[in-house]
């Protein structure tokens, strides 16, 4: 069968889903017909139906079966014609077999390729049936009136049964088709959300170690070549101040491996306000530099721990960028806070931010870090030289 062939049977996938029970309900429905067959007639007449729904039976398996399994109309309709020739013959041979109808009008409202189909097999099958016995009768004005009137009321029954019928199984294969397709866009989004995660906690990783760990080891780094040079200067005091500052450093950075590790707030944050963690940050940043630091806490009230670390993670990027490429001999890092919201300034009198200069990583994870808690960020070289970092984070629910 072609695939437009296939197309024009809408029921295809309901007769293969349910083909089973259909299966089991017609070999009832023939059992049942037989053993009334049986009961009623005997000789010739009992071997002529019983040979009848016998050979109904195979045209189920040849036609019935193949039409459902390839949902071919083809096969549809082939199946009804010998569905109504049968019924009608055992009619012709018994008067009993009439109850042969029970299985044929399902089997009709089952294999119609469509609902006019299935009226036009039903009207077929009635005329058929209560036409022989309207024959039996000699066509005799009572005899066609009680055929009609049986007919008409069998044919009304069973095409309004199958129209409900059909209209609920073709419901429910709706709603099967709505909740395999939720449940098709429901795994797309969890596979997008979850990509999403994935990819958002990369990045907010990335950041943590970059304005941590990766901070921690440039300042061990630069520590070290101090103190080598030091060394070979026969400086002992001022190596061991070096080394001692490589220490501390280095076990700072050991315990922000481990509140990263933990999902903790930051270690300069654990234990202490945010203005204690910026006079430690300014101070450990003078030690390492030799740079004059000058810090001004302008009413630093307390803040969201979120908001914190925001805070203390921006004037650490800014320092790291100072000591990488400001050339600068002092900084002044100013925090003010308001009814407003939270500003930071990190201010050097180093020789500024070229114009054609491309932002590196660490200033971009700021922006993304204070832009994800509303705020805003900005990095100019005011007239006056150096370079200014200002960041503002509004106070929640302001407008």
């Amino acid at each position: 069968m072609t695939t437009a062939e296939a197309a024009q049977v809408p029921r295809a996938e309901f007769w293969r889903k349910t083909l089973r029970g259909w299966s089991v309900a017609f070999t009832v429905g023939l059992a049942l017909a037989g053993a009334t067959l049986a009961a009623q007639t005997s000789g010739a007449t009992l071997a002529r139906g019983l040979a009848l729904l016998a050979g109904l039976g195979v045209a189920y398996v040849l036609l019935a079966l193949r039409a459902a399994r390839t949902g071919s109309a083809r096969y549809a309709h082939a199946y009804l014609l010998v569905l109504c020739l049968a019924a009608t013959a055992a009619t012709l041979n018994a008067q009993g077999s009439v109850v042969l109808l029970f299985v044929a009008y399902s089997q009709i409202w089952f294999f119609g390729p469509s609902r006019t189909a299935s009226v036009a097999w039903t009207f077929v099958m009635t005329l058929g049936v209560f036409g022989t016995l309207a024959w039996f009768e000699d066509f005799s004005r009572v005899g066609v009136h009680d055929a009609l009137v049986q007919g008409g009321f069998a044919a009304g029954f069973a095409i309004l049964l199958g129209l409900w019928v059909t209209y609920i199984a073709e419901q429910s294969e709706v709603r099967a088709e709505l909740v395999t397709e939720l449940q098709t866009t429901r795994d797309a989004l969890a596979r997008s959300s979850h990509a999403a995660g994935v990819t958002a906690e990369r990045e907010r990783m990335a950041r943590e170690i970059h304005d941590t760990l990766a901070q921690g080891f440039t300042s061990i780094v630069v520590l070290a070549q101090g103190a080598r040079a030091s060394l070979d200067r026969d400086e002992k005091g001022r190596v061991a101040e070096q080394l001692a500052l490589v220490e501390r450093t280095a076990r700072d950075n050991l315990a922000e491996a481990r509140a990263l590790v933990a999902a903790f707030a930051p270690v300069d944050l654990d234990g202490s306000s945010l203005a204690e963690a910026l006079e430690r940050l300014c101070t450990r940043f003078a030690a390492e530099t030799g740079l004059g630091v000058e810090v001004d806490l302008d009413g630093a009230g307390p803040l969201s721990r979120e908001r914190e670390v925001v805070v203390l993670r921006v004037a650490q990027e800014a320092l790291t960028n100072v000591r990488r490429h400001a050339e600068a001999s002092h900084v002044r890092l100013r925090l003010v806070t308001s009814s407003d919201g939270v500003a930071l300034e990190v201010a050097d009198d180093g020789k500024g931010v070229p114009p054609a200069q491309v932002e590196g990583f660490g200033l971009r994870g700021m922006r993304e870090r204070v832009a994800a808690t509303g705020g805003t960020i900005a990095v100019d070289s005011p007239p006056t030289g150096g370079t200014l970092v200002r960041m503002h984070l509004p106070t929640p629910g302001a407008s």
